[in-house]
């Protein structure tokens, strides 16, 4: 009976000594570990979103280009036939150069628009790439909150797998019942499948972060590096909403949209002014050998201009059009404005709530449900106390570190969500 003690406490022994230890990552895929930095520099190299949008700014640009255009001139040649075989009439020749002279400052009213229309191209790319940053760095820390959350249920499956093989040495020896066996290996069951469904989480992240940089499922797995907890940054309410103001790029967007409303305007007035067609030609008339009318060969010169009498100018519809969207951005630029100053307000209070929850876990609380669940294993290892006990302390300490590992988060998505609001950015861990 001493040596089935002396067997159970070293096993006992055993299962204490490596409690704690961290289960290794058994995916055999090819991995690569990236720090924040180049995984950001790489969202903004290889995004298809990013590099789509690009191509709204080349072309805004190329309209510019465009719209510096003059109308082109029409060249017209022409001849005719006044019966020269049957009644010597002779042959003639015509060729004419007529082009539009734009008045009113059609040009400049179009280069204008253009030029406006390219600078809310770029304000737009802006605003998405502001977005697109944030997302980014919100699914880089999701990956590394999950990578956590699993770790922590393969810690709580090893150190419950631990106990239930000694339970079943114990159980052998006679020192517990088989109930009390079978629970525990019941217990690890059931933790392995939770384990399995954060194991699935964080996969599954780690696939969005292979989305968002287009890599292909068969590439090298991408394994974030870095630390869920950011420094904690104290701000100024109102300077938030005034840097915001002045740097979100929505915003700056709206007022581009503005110019674009108050540049049609000027494209619509310029549009009713007439334009003017010129022309210029010459002809050559060979010579008529006809007897009753002889007529030596000539070549004709004319010149000509064309007034177009603009009936449609009593419509005035377009001009109105344009007149309305200008009202129209105007209310939407007031509007843009107020819901900045609500979102950087609600960002920023939503942070100070989250830097309050995190200050609970400064006072030890993991160290504390650590040490609790230690001493109840180490006694239930020596028979003082119940299976329950423990179960209930490993679901305790469990809970405390999930709980961690999300407030963790929470703080850090809130800090994030503030910056982006607030048109500023200095994330880096």
């Amino acid at each position: 009976m001493k040596n089935i003690r002396i067997q159970s406490f070293l096993i006992g022994t055993i299962l204490l000594i490596s409690i704690n230890s961290n289960a290794q990552n058994e995916n055999g895929s090819p991995e690569k570990s990236i720090d924040f930095t180049t995984y950001l520099g790489l969202v903004t190299e290889r995004n298809l979103g990013y590099a789509s949008e690009k191509f709204t700014v080349n072309i805004s640009d190329a309209n510019i280009s465009n719209a510096s255009l003059r109308p082109d001139p029409e060249l017209t040649f022409q001849g005719s036939d006044n019966g020269q075989r049957r009644m010597q009439m002779g042959y003639e020749f015509e060729a004419s150069l007529d082009w539009t002279l734009e008045l009113g400052g059609k040009r400049k009213a179009r280069m204008e628009l253009a030029r406006s229309e390219s600078e809310l191209s770029k304000s737009l790319l802006e605003d998405y790439f502001r977005t697109l940053r944030a997302d980014a760095t919100l699914q880089y820390l999701q990956a590394l909150r999950d990578k956590l959350l699993y770790e922590t249920q393969m810690e709580a499956y090893n150190n419950m797998q631990k106990i239930a093989r000694a339970d079943s040495l114990r159980y052998e020896f006679g020192e517990i019942s088989k109930v009390t066996a079978s629970q525990s290996r019941l217990e690890a069951r059931t933790i392995y499948n939770e384990a399995l469904d954060a194991e699935s989480q964080w996969e599954n992240s780690l696939l969005n972060l292979e989305h968002l940089i287009n890599n292909k499922p068969s590439d090298t797995l991408l394994r974030p590096s870095g630390d869920l907890k950011l420094p904690n940054r104290d701000f100024i309410l109102e300077d938030l909403i005034i840097t915001a103001q002045n740097n979100r790029s929505d915003f700056l967007a709206a007022l581009q949209t503005k110019n674009v409303a108050d540049r049609l305007i000027a494209l619509e007035k310029a549009n009713r002014r007439i334009d003017l067609g010129l022309s210029v030609g010459v002809g050559y008339a060979s010579y008529v050998s006809n007897i009753i009318a002889p007529t030596p060969s000539h070549t004709p010169v004319s010149l000509g201009i064309t007034i177009p009498i603009k009936f449609s100018n009593r419509s005035n519809s377009d001009l109105k059009i344009a007149e309305f969207e200008l009202e129209q951005m105007g209310h939407s630029y007031s509007q843009i404005e107020n819901q900045i100053a609500i979102e950087v307000s609600q960002a920023f209070r939503s942070y100070n709530t989250a830097k309050k929850q995190m200050q609970q876990y400064d006072d030890g609380i993991l160290e504390e449900a650590l040490e609790i669940l230690d001493g109840i294993t180490y006694s239930y290892t020596r028979g003082e106390n119940s299976l329950l006990e423990v179960l209930d302390a490993q679901r305790t300490y469990n809970e405390v570190r999930q709980t961690y590992y999300e407030t963790l988060f929470n703080t850090a998505a809130a800090l994030i969500e503030l910056e982006k609001a607030a048109g500023i950015w200095d994330i880096s861990f």
